[in-house]
Protein backbone atom coordinates (compact mmCIF):
# COMPACT_ATOMS: atom_id res chain seq x y z
CA UNK A 1 0.00 0.00 0.00
CA UNK A 2 2.97 2.31 -0.55
CA UNK A 3 4.84 3.31 -3.71
CA UNK A 4 8.41 4.22 -2.82
CA UNK A 5 9.18 5.51 -6.32
CA UNK A 6 6.25 7.94 -6.29
CA UNK A 7 7.12 9.07 -2.77
CA UNK A 8 10.78 9.63 -3.62
CA UNK A 9 10.06 11.41 -6.88
CA UNK A 10 7.57 13.89 -5.41
CA UNK A 11 9.62 14.43 -2.24
CA UNK A 12 12.74 15.29 -4.26
CA UNK A 13 10.73 17.54 -6.57
CA UNK A 14 9.22 19.44 -3.64
CA UNK A 15 12.60 19.55 -1.88
CA UNK A 16 14.14 21.31 -4.89
CA UNK A 17 11.18 23.67 -5.35
CA UNK A 18 10.52 24.53 -1.69
CA UNK A 19 14.27 24.46 -0.95
CA UNK A 20 14.55 23.95 2.86
CA UNK A 21 18.24 25.03 3.02
CA UNK A 22 17.55 28.08 0.86
CA UNK A 23 14.59 29.19 2.96
CA UNK A 24 16.76 29.43 6.09
CA UNK A 25 18.37 32.85 5.44
CA UNK A 26 15.05 34.25 4.24
CA UNK A 27 13.32 32.98 7.39
CA UNK A 28 16.04 34.48 9.58
CA UNK A 29 15.83 37.81 7.75
CA UNK A 30 12.04 38.09 7.92
CA UNK A 31 11.81 37.08 11.59
CA UNK A 32 14.83 39.03 12.83
CA UNK A 33 14.27 41.09 15.98
CA UNK A 34 11.54 38.90 17.39
CA UNK A 35 11.81 36.83 20.60
CA UNK A 36 12.92 33.22 20.16
CA UNK A 37 9.54 31.81 21.17
CA UNK A 38 7.80 33.98 18.58
CA UNK A 39 10.22 32.88 15.87
CA UNK A 40 9.66 29.21 16.72
CA UNK A 41 5.91 29.74 16.61
CA UNK A 42 6.21 31.52 13.26
CA UNK A 43 8.21 28.60 11.84
CA UNK A 44 5.37 26.27 12.82
CA UNK A 45 2.71 28.68 11.51
CA UNK A 46 4.49 29.06 8.17
CA UNK A 47 4.63 25.29 7.69
CA UNK A 48 0.96 24.94 8.69
CA UNK A 49 -0.08 27.66 6.23
CA UNK A 50 1.98 26.09 3.45
CA UNK A 51 0.59 22.66 4.25
CA UNK A 52 -2.96 23.96 4.26
CA UNK A 53 -2.55 25.72 0.91
CA UNK A 54 -0.84 22.71 -0.67
CA UNK A 55 -3.56 20.37 0.65
CA UNK A 56 -6.40 22.54 -0.66
CA UNK A 57 -4.84 22.82 -4.10
CA UNK A 58 -3.95 19.12 -4.10
CA UNK A 59 -7.61 18.25 -3.54
CA UNK A 60 -9.33 21.07 -5.45
CA UNK A 61 -6.61 22.67 -7.55
CA UNK A 62 -8.11 22.23 -11.00
CA UNK A 63 -11.58 23.24 -9.85
CA UNK A 64 -10.26 26.40 -8.15
CA UNK A 65 -8.19 27.54 -11.13
CA UNK A 66 -10.97 26.76 -13.60
CA UNK A 67 -13.59 28.55 -11.49
CA UNK A 68 -11.40 31.66 -11.26
CA UNK A 69 -10.40 31.36 -14.94
CA UNK A 70 -6.76 31.51 -13.87
CA UNK A 71 -4.03 29.67 -15.75
CA UNK A 72 -0.97 28.12 -14.14
CA UNK A 73 1.42 30.60 -15.85
CA UNK A 74 -0.66 33.50 -14.48
CA UNK A 75 -0.33 32.00 -11.01
CA UNK A 76 3.44 31.77 -11.46
CA UNK A 77 3.76 35.38 -12.65
CA UNK A 78 1.61 36.72 -9.81
CA UNK A 79 3.61 34.80 -7.22
CA UNK A 80 6.85 36.05 -8.75
CA UNK A 81 5.73 39.69 -8.59
CA UNK A 82 4.74 39.31 -4.94
CA UNK A 83 8.11 37.76 -4.08
CA UNK A 84 9.91 40.54 -5.96
CA UNK A 85 8.21 43.22 -3.87
CA UNK A 86 9.27 41.44 -0.68
CA UNK A 87 12.81 41.00 -1.99
CA UNK A 88 13.09 44.73 -2.70
CA UNK A 89 12.08 45.47 0.90
CA UNK A 90 14.83 43.15 2.16
CA UNK A 91 17.43 44.70 -0.14
CA UNK A 92 16.57 48.30 0.75
CA UNK A 93 16.31 47.63 4.47
CA UNK A 94 12.67 48.61 4.80
CA UNK A 95 12.04 45.48 6.86
CA UNK A 96 14.23 47.02 9.57
CA UNK A 97 11.44 49.44 10.41
CA UNK A 98 9.25 48.42 13.39
CA UNK A 99 6.00 48.63 11.42
CA UNK A 100 7.40 46.24 8.87
CA UNK A 101 8.77 43.63 11.27
CA UNK A 102 6.70 43.78 14.42
CA UNK A 103 3.13 44.23 13.26
CA UNK A 104 3.01 41.84 10.33
CA UNK A 105 2.89 38.07 10.67
CA UNK A 106 5.36 37.07 7.97
CA UNK A 107 4.58 33.42 8.74
CA UNK A 108 1.43 33.85 6.66
CA UNK A 109 2.80 36.02 3.84
CA UNK A 110 5.41 35.66 2.43
CA UNK A 111 6.75 32.59 4.27
CA UNK A 112 3.73 30.32 4.16
CA UNK A 113 2.53 31.66 0.83
CA UNK A 114 4.09 32.14 -1.71
CA UNK A 115 7.62 31.24 -0.53
CA UNK A 116 6.86 27.72 0.68
CA UNK A 117 3.53 27.08 -1.02
CA UNK A 118 4.48 28.80 -4.25
CA UNK A 119 3.17 28.20 -7.76
CA UNK A 120 5.86 25.59 -8.46
CA UNK A 121 4.95 23.48 -5.43
CA UNK A 122 1.22 23.93 -6.03
CA UNK A 123 1.46 22.85 -9.67
CA UNK A 124 3.67 19.86 -8.77
CA UNK A 125 1.17 18.66 -6.18
CA UNK A 126 -1.82 19.18 -8.48
CA UNK A 127 -0.16 17.06 -11.18
CA UNK A 128 1.01 14.38 -8.72
CA UNK A 129 -2.48 13.98 -7.23
CA UNK A 130 -4.00 13.91 -10.71
CA UNK A 131 -1.67 11.08 -11.77
CA UNK A 132 -2.22 9.03 -8.59
CA UNK A 133 -4.88 6.56 -9.66
CA UNK A 134 -4.40 3.86 -7.02
CA UNK A 135 -4.65 3.92 -3.24
CA UNK A 136 -0.92 3.14 -2.93
CA UNK A 137 0.10 6.09 -5.09
CA UNK A 138 -2.34 8.41 -3.31
CA UNK A 139 -0.87 7.41 0.06
CA UNK A 140 2.65 7.89 -1.30
CA UNK A 141 1.85 11.37 -2.67
CA UNK A 142 0.37 12.62 0.59
CA UNK A 143 3.17 11.00 2.61
CA UNK A 144 5.72 12.90 0.49
CA UNK A 145 3.82 16.16 1.05
CA UNK A 146 3.77 15.55 4.82
CA UNK A 147 7.45 14.58 4.88
CA UNK A 148 8.66 17.73 3.10
CA UNK A 149 6.68 19.92 5.49
CA UNK A 150 8.23 18.16 8.48
CA UNK A 151 11.68 18.80 6.97
CA UNK A 152 10.82 22.47 6.40
CA UNK A 153 9.69 22.89 10.00
CA UNK A 154 12.82 21.22 11.39
CA UNK A 155 15.11 23.38 9.24
CA UNK A 156 13.45 26.66 10.23
CA UNK A 157 12.97 25.61 13.86
CA UNK A 158 16.66 24.86 14.41
CA UNK A 159 18.00 27.64 12.18
CA UNK A 160 17.36 29.95 15.15
CA UNK A 161 20.64 28.70 16.64
CA UNK A 162 22.39 30.59 13.84
CA UNK A 163 21.09 33.90 15.17
CA UNK A 164 22.95 33.43 18.45
CA UNK A 165 26.18 32.93 16.50
CA UNK A 166 26.03 35.65 13.83
CA UNK A 167 24.57 38.43 16.07
CA UNK A 168 22.89 41.59 14.76
CA UNK A 169 25.53 42.45 12.16
CA UNK A 170 25.28 39.00 10.68
CA UNK A 171 21.49 39.25 10.55
CA UNK A 172 21.78 42.43 8.45
CA UNK A 173 24.16 40.66 6.07
CA UNK A 174 21.85 37.63 5.87
CA UNK A 175 18.93 39.97 5.18
CA UNK A 176 20.67 41.54 2.19
CA UNK A 177 21.77 38.15 0.85
CA UNK A 178 18.25 36.82 1.31
CA UNK A 179 16.92 39.79 -0.65
CA UNK A 180 19.28 39.04 -3.53
CA UNK A 181 18.37 35.34 -3.60
CA UNK A 182 14.68 36.04 -3.27
CA UNK A 183 14.75 38.59 -6.10
CA UNK A 184 16.48 36.04 -8.35
CA UNK A 185 13.86 33.42 -7.45
CA UNK A 186 11.09 35.92 -8.18
CA UNK A 187 12.51 36.95 -11.55
CA UNK A 188 13.03 33.31 -12.58
CA UNK A 189 9.46 32.52 -11.60
CA UNK A 190 8.17 35.40 -13.71
CA UNK A 191 10.34 34.29 -16.65
CA UNK A 192 9.00 30.72 -16.34
CA UNK A 193 5.43 32.00 -16.34
CA UNK A 194 5.96 34.27 -19.33
CA UNK A 195 7.75 31.46 -21.20
CA UNK A 196 4.76 29.15 -20.67
CA UNK A 197 2.40 31.85 -21.88
CA UNK A 198 4.45 32.32 -25.07
CA UNK A 199 4.73 28.57 -25.68
CA UNK A 200 1.00 28.13 -25.17
CA UNK A 201 0.02 30.91 -27.56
Amino acid sequence: MFDVAVFGSLFLTLFVIMDPPGITPIFLALTAGRPGKVQKRMAFQAVCVAGGVITVFGLLGHQILNYLHVSVPALMIAGGLLLLLIALDLLTGKTDEPKQTKDVNVALVPLGMPLLAGPGAIVSVILAVQKAHSVATQVSVWAAILAIHVVLWLVMRYSLVIIRIIKDGGVVLVTRLAGMMLSAIAVQQIINGVTQVIQGS
